[in-house]
């Protein structure tokens, strides 16, 4: 250990009525690394859709898991467990976890942190984890995004859409974004969309139609769900891939599923949270290849906003008014 740890560290509760101003602080033990894990002095936490799911009680943690809140962090290392030899007290790290990050201190294992530039803040470096991962597993691997083909990106300005905007852009892709204003539309163009479309006042469907000259959409990577389903059929090319990670217009629709016949169309979608330890590990050994080295360059943290742990009801608000452009983020380092 390079540091004396203390036996309390601060954390967010979830209130009874699982409102945004329910959640508080409260006082747990810090956390002791099994044999494979690290222990990270968190310095800030980003903010997910899943977090507000599990305040509300729509996204438990799977079992195992902390039942706090925040799936992704950057900070320090300040322990090592007796088999975790990858990382050394003092080294700088971000991670993809399954739940803890709403707090001063977490666990993780040791594969699954990543190192940050040493010129990189945490309140940036946390801004990464859960997007990168997020749209590498399901654009690049999911979708099979392949240079030269277009990616339609519903929720464009999202911290998954800017993300999914720079990665698709690096990979050589063309990229068409719905985003629900103006301003929301221009951050997207400034990152790089080729096609964005304020969906208050245009048809995303006639809109890809006209880019694609016809073809349709290659990959489409969508969050929103509900009448966006069959309309994704609609907007998607011939062999096109129909990723969804989110459901936020409903889980059901009803839907003519002719066009998956006649276009060959493949419909598919993932999380990420529950998945297990050695698919988690392969995952970040492959995000660490193909985009991790490329952060801060080619891929940008966005960072919106930032609260201070404290205010973790003030973010949840914010997140849930959609009027963010890119992350919301914690700090955690007061």
């Amino acid at each position: 250990m390079s540091e004396k740890l203390p036996q309390t560290m601060n954390v967010i509760a979830i209130g009874e009525d699982g409102a945004p101003n329910s959640l508080h602080l409260t006082t747990c033990n810090v956390p002791r690394p099994q044999a494979d894990e690290i222990l990270v002095r968190i310095g800030a936490a980003g903010v997910n859709r899943g977090d507000c799911m599990q305040r509300i009680g729509l996204y438990p943690p799977p079992p195992g898991a902390p039942d706090i809140m925040g799936l992704e962090f950057a900070g320090t290392v300040v322990a090592c467990g007796d088999e975790a030899d990858k990382w050394q007290p003092g080294n700088r790290v971000a991670a993809l976890v399954a739940g803890g990050g709403y707090a001063e201190y977490a666990c993780v294992h040791q594969d699954h942190a990543l190192a940050i530039p040493d010129d990189m803040s945490f309140t940036d470096a946390a801004a990464l984890p859960e997007t990168i991962f997020t749209v590498f597993a399901n654009v690049f691997e999911g979708g099979d995004l392949q240079k030269g083909e277009t990616l339609l990106v519903h929720g464009g300005s999202s911290g998954i859409g800017t993300t999914a905007i720079q990665m698709a852009k690096h990979w050589g892709a063309k990229v068409v974004i719905t985003a629900g204003s103006d301003d929301k539309c221009a951050a997207c163009r400034d990152l790089g969309a080729d096609l964005t479309v304020n969906y208050k006042s245009r048809d995303f469907v006639d809109a890809c139609r006209d880019f694609t000259q016809g073809a349709g959409i290659n990959v489409i990577l969508d969050m929103v769900g509900g009448d966006y389903i069959a309309r994704n059929m609609e907007a998607a090319a011939v062999g096109g891939r129909i990723v969804n990670i989110a459901y936020m217009q409903g889980f059901s629709a009803e839907v003519n599923f002719l066009p998956v016949m006649l276009k060959r169309l493949t419909l598919t979608g993932s999380t990420l949270r529950a998945r297990p330890l050695a698919e988690k590990t392969r995952l970040a050994e492959a995000v660490n290849k193909a985009f991790w080295p490329h952060i801060g360059a080619a891929v940008k943290p966005i960072v919106d906003s930032v609260y201070p742990l404290a205010e973790a009801g003030k973010a949840h608000t914010h997140m849930e008014s959609s009027h963010h452009i890119g992350k919301i983020i914690l700090d955690c380092s007061n």
